[in-house]
């Protein structure tokens, strides 16, 4: 579904969860050429803080997009802006559930303020806020 600026509201909200795998923290490292051994050696892992391999952050912090542009507001939505607080690691397994709530909307700009969170149980992760663009309802 498409939300327009008209459609939005404070406190509107969206959630969806992703598990992460072995394989989604490999593409991911591929992709962004991220190799840090961290995510990728679990030996490695166990001689940090982490105590074994984590996935990387900005791998949980795509799930914000993967919200804003299809679900919450939805199709269309131009990503302007976002802050980001990593709080806890993710690890292989985790599954991380994202949400994003309608914080503000500045309809004579066509954007929206949306507070972003994603928590693995009850572990917030990642904390952050998220400024968007989005279009009028078609005429």
């Amino acid at each position: 579904m498409t939300f327009y600026i008209e459609d939005l509201q404070p406190g509107m909200s969206h959630t969806m969860g992703k598990t992460i795998t072995d394989a989604d923290i490999v593409l991911f490292a591929g992709v962004s050429t991220d190799t840090n051994a961290v995510h990728l050696d679990e030996e490695f892992g166990k001689t940090t803080p982490f105590g074994g391999r984590i996935a990387h952050g900005m791998l949980s912090a795509s799930f914000i997009s993967a919200v804003l542009g299809a679900h919450l507001p939805g199709p269309g939505t131009i990503y302007l802006a976002q802050t980001l607080k990593f709080k806890a690691p993710v690890r292989p397994g985790d599954t991380v559930k994202t949400t994003v709530t309608v914080k503000e909307v500045i309809a004579a700009k066509k954007r929206a303020i949306l507070d972003t969170l994603c928590k693995v149980g009850e572990t917030v992760v990642i904390e952050g806020e998220a400024t968007v663009m989005i279009g009028n309802k078609p005429a």
